[in-house]
């Protein structure tokens, strides 16, 4: 990477840094918003990433943040900082449509409990990003906005369900977002657009506000997390300032405190390595880059073992997190669809191996089901802190391909991604998120380089449980021996400058 591509301009700045020069009058709210604002006019027609703007409003609450602190007046860590949400986040007065035609008149009359963190932190929040339906898809298109493209190639996904998210961060259109993860939705689009996003431990930051479920929701589905992306593991770490904490009842008896980085520098870290597995094989030219990330942690001097494992097959762990996950997500169905559902999964025909009827036999399933797969959870999470004895991490792929190309034909469970010129069920881009997911772990995502096709790579980043700031502090560090974010070429001042000459 040349010396130029690593110094991005500033519609590529950190949120850390843009927070640090609004705090410093370097730059001004209104400059910045106009900047965003500007180039969502010139890229957004061609990635469809940002699908809501409420640009008046966002005038207005720049204005005021530069008026406060040219007064001397600090709202919060975020004060004045432009940026997006997913549009699964409810926010007063601006439409809130989880991508849903159902949804597609939806304007809420409060806040998120997130959004509202963001919000006292100072944020200006000037728009929304595009997802799936119900944030269910490993690519990002609906009926209400249409697709969102990846801006390394536009006839690729940029990732789902918070595809909106990483694209709009990826090229520039955005200070900072805000996404949610139940199956990879944060990880997968970073991965896929070369950004940085960060799965949090479940629990740590309240759902309130988020879709789905429906609005007026007060329960959390299992598994589900919201949590910070951005274009550095600085930006996480500021996300997680911002957004974890109790909600307001939990807020009468506990405080969080996460705890710091276990180690203070890049070769004292301790470093458990999965990279291939025939349960979900890892296309070559994504494992070259994982290799890669090893060899140069190997050379700055940390411990990597790539036989650890936390005392589960790749195999195994999927089938418990299809056994979880899968009634989280379809709590919402429609009486009649789970009927169908319940049907299938009565027929002889669901005892096949099929998508289809696995996920019917898990969204159907007892209660005395459940609880036993709870149960075998918590034994799984055992062994994963049995692991983290040793290690302080686990480093893995996120999926199994880079970017692939939109299609949107059949149903999810039934599309085929290829792996090595080998057709593999989609399916199993969720085998890597669901190690993290199912152990209700916390998990970053790095960039870690590109294909020989010019596509990103991330490397997933496992921690131990509520140890948040550990593979944050991973990805921070792996970016001084790997790199970190690169801009998309063709979204750079470069390219602009080429385009006017």
């Amino acid at each position: 990477m040349s010396e130029e591509a690593a110094v991005p301009d500033l519609a590529f700045e950190s949120a850390t840094n843009l927070a640090r020069m609004l705090r410093e009058k370097r730059v001004s709210s209104r400059e910045l918003l106009d900047l965003y604002l500007g180039r969502i006019e010139r890229y957004n027609p061609q990635l469809n990433a940002v699908v809501t703007l409420d640009g008046e409003r966002a005038r207005a609450e720049a204005q005021r943040a530069d008026d406060e602190t040219a007064r001397g007046v600090t709202r919060g860590v975020l004060h004045g900082l432009p940026m997006t949400v997913k549009d699964s986040y409810e926010t007063a007065g601006m439409r809130t449509t989880c991508g849903a035609p159902a949804l597609a008149d939806h304007v809420p009359g409060r806040d998120a409990d997130a959004i509202a963190r963001l919000r006292v932190a100072g944020a200006v929040i000037f728009g929304k990003t595009n997802l799936p339906a119900f944030a269910a898809d490993f690519q990002s298109y609906n009926d209400v906005f249409g697709t969102t493209n990846n801006p390394w190639d536009l006839s690729r996904v940029p990732g789902g369900s918070s595809g909106g998210s990483a694209a709009a961060l990826a090229a520039g259109l955005t200070g900072f977002e805000a996404g949610s993860d139940i199956g990879g939705s944060i990880r997968n689009p970073a991965h896929y657009c070369g950004v940085y996003g960060h799965k949090p431990t479940f629990g740590l930051i309240p759902k309130r506000g988020h879709i789905p479920g429906m609005p007026g929701s007060l329960s959390a589905a299992d598994i589900s997390v919201l949590g910070p992306m951005g274009r550095s593991a600085d930006d996480l770490d500021l996300g997680m300032d911002v957004l974890a904490g109790p909600d307001d009842a939990g807020a009468v008896a506990w405080k969080l405190r996460l705890p710091p980085p276990r180690r203070t520098s890049l070769r004292a870290y301790r470093i458990a390595a999965w990279l291939d597995d025939a349960a979900a094989p890892v296309d070559g030219e994504v494992l070259r880059r994982l290799v890669a990330v090893v060899e140069s942690l190997r050379s700055a001097g940390v411990t990597v073992d790539e036989g650890a494992r936390p005392g589960v097959t790749l195999g195994e762990a999927t089938d418990l997190f299809g056994r979880l996950m899968h009634p989280a997500i379809a709590a919402g169905l429609p009486e009649e669809t789970f009927e169908m559902l319940r049907r299938r999964a009565e027929a002889p025909a669901a005892a096949e191996a099929s998508w289809e009827g696995l996920f019917a036999r898990n969204v159907t399933q007892r209660h005395r089901d459940w609880l036993q797969a709870n149960e075998e959870r918590a034994q799984l999470r055992a062994r994963w802190a049995a692991l983290f004895r040793d290690f302080d991490a686990l480093i893995c792929p996120v999926a199994p391909t880079a970017a692939f190309a939109h299609d949107h034909s059949v149903p999810p469970g039934a599309r085929t991604v290829e792996v090595d010129g080998q057709r593999r069920p989609s399916i199993e881009i969720l085998a890597w998120a669901g190690l993290a997911g199912a152990a209700y772990l916390p998990a970053s995502v790095a960039p870690a380089g590109l294909t020989s096709a010019g596509l990103p790579v991330g490397v997933q980043i496992i921690g131990p449980y509520l140890e948040d700031r550990t593979p944050i502090d991973i990805a921070r560090r792996l970016a001084d021996v790997i790199g970190g974010f690169i801009p998309p070429p063709a979204y750079t001042e470069r390219a602009r400058a080429l385009e006017g000459s």
